[in-house]
């Protein structure tokens, strides 16, 4: 037992070791790259899945920037690279590849699709597939970097990717898990008159997988000491002070369903936890009052998003309003 504890300190002093590291590399690059147009071949990136924030969408063209060296890039849909450096330099160059292509403007449906904590945009792709090809969308599949920053800071990037959707008339939202919590932090910013904004008109229905909407157990017991958070990020200790976190998220005013995970009985996927769950968040955690339609289904939290039910669920609510149909609504009241 005591060789094991070693071992496991051992690991964790590594990884924080490293962390810190990689944060005196970037505040040394910050400094030289931020603000240089830097030439690039095109090329496909090799990722960087928890360092890349996306902040402007054109279709399937986006802008990313770098979480610590305020570097960006210009990505296709097939993540090919087509320019790097400024904000500025890379937009200018969307332009050009506008013009030249004689891409149409966006307009009618969008989806803006949030993946969850330590996780990728790649996550979320069927679903996305999805509600493209079945629901006609226009779907924003949004890469930001959960390990590196709090929920405050992923719901201003997603604002500057609300901001920049012109000609989109209507604005659907999907969230897996924290991503439902960078949804109802950057309501919560839009609707506080102190900041000058105000709820976007656009806005119609939100479907929430799996979302910790009071918080989760195994983020509580796991991800509350500074070493954990070093590794996973701000946002995962947010999620286990929940009582810290929920003072600044907002219900939506709109329309929204929620879908949650477990086995409907007592124990659920993980008999720890106690209650019913999907093996990471608690059933009864998931439910917020003022949600439209309310469904659980037997599947997990990581993989939910790829179950062809919640699929179809998602598409339907996005369309209807309902899970299955008007009648078999599951409301919860305010």
């Amino acid at each position: 037992m005591a060789a094991a504890l070693i071992s496991r300190r051992t690991l964790f002093a590594s990884l924080a070791a490293s962390a810190l590291a990689a944060r005196r590399a970037a505040a040394f690059l910050e400094d030289s790259e931020s603000t240089v147009a830097i030439p690039n071949p095109l090329t496909q990136t090799l990722g960087g899945k928890q360092f890349w924030a996306d902040e402007l969408f054109f279709h399937e063209w986006h802008i990313q920037r770098h979480v610590w060296t305020g570097h960006c890039r210009l990505l296709d849909g097939r993540q090919r690279r087509f320019a790097s450096g400024t904000f500025d330099h890379c937009a200018e160059r969307l332009d050009e590849i506008k013009r030249r292509e004689k891409l149409p403007p966006m307009r009618g449906r969008a989806v803006v699709v949030l993946h969850g904590l330590g996780r990728s945009s790649g996550s979320m792709r069927k679903i996305c597939d999805y509600l493209r090809n079945e629901g006609g969308y226009s779907v924003c599949n949004v890469t930001y970097p959960t390990t590196r920053g709090g929920v405050a800071d992923h719901a201003a990037t997603l604002a500057k990717i609300v901001e920049g959707l012109d000609g989109i008339d209507e604005l659907n939202f999907v969230g897996h898990s924290l991503g439902n919590l960078v949804i109802r932090h950057w309501l919560a910013d839009r609707a506080d008159p102190t900041n000058g904004h105000r709820p976007d008109p656009r806005l119609k229905r939100i479907v929430m997988l799996g979302p910790p909407n009071h918080g989760a157990k195994l983020a509580e017991v796991f991800l509350t000491n500074d070493l954990a958070e070093l590794i996973v990020g701000k946002a995962g200790g947010q999620i286990g002070r929940f009582d810290q976190l929920e003072k600044k998220l907002a219900t939506p005013a709109c329309e929204f369903g929620i879908i949650a995970g477990g086995r409907e009985t007592l124990l659920g996927y993980n008999p720890l936890l106690g209650g019913d769950n999907d093996l990471v968040v608690g059933v009864e955690s998931t439910r917020l009052a003022g949600a439209s339609d309310f469904a659980v289904l037997p599947i997990t939290h990581t993989w939910m998003m790829d179950d062809r039910t919640v699929q179809e669920y998602t598409l339907r609510f996005l369309e209807r309003g309902y899970f299955t149909s008007a009648d078999e609504r599951k409301g919860i009241d305010r």
